[in-house]
């Protein structure tokens, strides 16, 4: 006790430190392959399929993937050991994009494409360790603050390297500019890779009480509750990606965004959602999860139908405002609901196959807006049609949503 006392005490701070770090040199990556990418892919040539197949096949692959965790982690002694390899395999994201110029321009939209789906591999492995690895990491009081303080880091971190990275992109020459920044990315990735591994656990003895399931032998895709919640997770997935990889060609092509508008424009994301993360937990109190994933699809019905409709390519930060709160409001109401319909004894199943659902709709739904394409229909119909679509689901997913407001001025009396 006298030996054990003093060292798993601070342990956790360091674990906690650690962590925070860990996600504040990502988060300066990140804008790299989140923001940017998609506007390199237009310009060296990708069109509508090649900028769906960016979003759609890296989420099958790592739905794939995290399927071999548990074999993966069963090679190791410990999950920080078990950790290295896929997290280092999904940092490559942001090197392999700074060899495309090297490749025919033929080729170049397909290496993109490829640059993302290969890292994919080892991210769904190394989804789920890193989840276990926190849990090892920090005491469960601890958890709650833990994930607070990196959102709130995320969100600065991501912000400010996206402005900067838009800054550098508009004033040094293609390609170098593109090629610069995925090498620092890289860079940037690794020194949170190395933040990760200070990060001191347990052996994995505890791992199978975990990674177990289930204890009341409950079958996710039988249990009525979360049925419900994977049709709503299935269909508003399947409503926000389905023009979303599009939308970056429309503000490139067709409004003329050079990388530092889009830098403002994600900034405008950011901002929105980081604001509605404060209140949204508030609404659910209020009227119900539910109407507030409904209501956040109608808010990101509304964004599209801004960019469909925007004179000038400056209103288009108005729909980025209502893009980024309105899913943002719309992911924290999901993550409500699934966690009122989720038994807590059952939560790996129900969680595997909650992340099932997300990952296949990722998959899916970018082919509506490559097909839609491929028929000859321009962008400005195709981006409307998104925004209907998600008006439909906030429909399917609340039926009376337009009676919310009314349910709301009877709670509040």
């Amino acid at each position: 006790m006298r030996v054990l006392q003093p060292k798993t005490k601070p342990a956790v701070h360091p674990n906690f430190h650690h962590l925070v770090q860990d996600i504040v040199w990502f988060g300066l990556a990140l804008p790299a392959t989140t923001r940017f990418l998609s506007v390199y892919a237009v310009r060296v040539g990708a069109g509508p399929e090649e900028l769906s197949w960016l979003t759609s096949l890296p989420a099958i692959l790592i739905l794939v993937a995290a399927t071999m965790s548990r074999w993966w982690m069963k090679r190791y002694p410990s999950t920080i050991q078990a950790l290295f390899w896929p997290s280092f395999g999904f940092r490559l994201t942001f090197l392999l994009p700074a060899l495309t110029p090297f490749f025919p321009s033929d080729w170049q939209p397909a290496w993109l494409i490829v640059s993302l789906a290969l890292p994919a591999l080892p991210q769904g492995i190394a989804s789920v360790l890193f989840l276990v690895m926190m849990r090892e990491a920090v005491d469960d009081r601890e958890v709650t603050p833990l994930l607070s303080r990196r959102s709130l880091a995320l969100n600065i971190t991501v912000g400010l390297s996206g402005l900067m990275l838009g800054l550098w992109l508009d004033m040094v020459p293609f390609p170098f500019n593109y090629q610069a920044m995925f090498l620092l990315a890289f860079a940037l990735a690794l020194v949170s890779l190395w933040h990760v591994m200070q990060i001191r656990v347990q052996p994995l003895e505890a791992l199978p009480q975990i990674a177990e399931a289930p204890v009341s032998g409950r079958n996710p895709w039988r249990t009525p509750a979360f049925l419900q919640v994977g049709f709503i997770a299935g269909i508003m997935h399947l409503a926000f990606f389905s023009v979303l990889p599009l939308t970056p060609l429309y503000l490139v092509d067709n409004m003329g965004a050079t990388e530092g508008f889009m830098a403002i424009f994600a900034l405008f994301e950011l901002g929105a959602g980081a604001l509605a993360s404060t209140v949204t937990s508030r609404f659910i109190g209020r009227i119900g999860a539910r109407n507030v994933i409904a209501l956040g699809m109608l808010g990101t019905a509304a964004g599209a139908a801004v960019i469909a409709f925007a004179p000038h390519l400056y209103w288009t930060l108005l729909a980025a405002a209502f893009l980024g709160g309105s899913w943002t409001a719309a992911g924290i109401g999901l993550f409500a609901y699934f966690t009122e319909s989720t038994p807590q004894e059952d939560k790996t199943p129900f969680t595997t196959a909650y992340l099932q659902v997300v990952y296949l709709a990722v998959f899916l739904a970018p082919m509506v807006g490559m097909v839609l394409s491929n028929t000859g229909i321009n962008l400005v119909a195709i981006i409307l049609f998104g925004a209907v679509l998600r008006g439909i689901s906030a429909l399917l997913i609340q039926p009376r949503i337009f009676a919310v407001r009314r349910y709301s001025h009877r709670l509040a009396s």
